[in-house]
């Protein structure tokens, strides 16, 4: 994990305007939120494992799942997950068994990050600056 600090950070949206200017750019909610938290992620590569720029942001008026909610953003960072190659040994016992297990844990949870995703992210960071600051 590598943060990427940014003057976004700290700055209040109505979350389902921030939706509105994110999604069309590539960003999706990430699928770790609760009432209270979650995330935008931007996926910069799936080679060797996942590389996203992750947007964290917090409730500071509302909850999530309703209307009118305001949130606030938390600094972004860069997110490697490294995955093993080859096919999951435990997927091929069967149809049962398959359908639990058809999800991979990552080898390594914080991979190192290579030199195009920092650079992407770094852009990716800039691009929002722009996009939320011009306002």
């Amino acid at each position: 994990m590598k943060e990427l600090p940014s003057k976004v950070e700290g700055k209040q949206f109505d979350l389902y305007k921030l939706e509105q200017k994110l999604k069309p750019i590539g960003y999706s909610i990430g699928g770790n939120w609760d009432y209270d938290h979650g995330s935008f992620d931007y996926k910069i590569d799936d080679q060797d494992g996942y590389q996203f720029l992750r947007l964290p942001f917090t409730a500071v008026d509302g909850n999530l799942d309703r209307n009118g909610c305001t949130v606030e953003l938390g600094r972004p960072f860069l997110l490697s997950h490294q995955y093993e190659e080859g096919i999951d040994e435990q997927g091929t016992s069967g149809t049962f068994s398959g359908s639990f297990n058809q999800f991979q844990e990552p080898t390594d949870k914080d991979a190192s990050l290579s030199d195009h995703a920092l650079n992407a992210g770094e852009s990716l960071v800039a691009e929002l600056e722009s996009l939320l600051l011009s306002d």
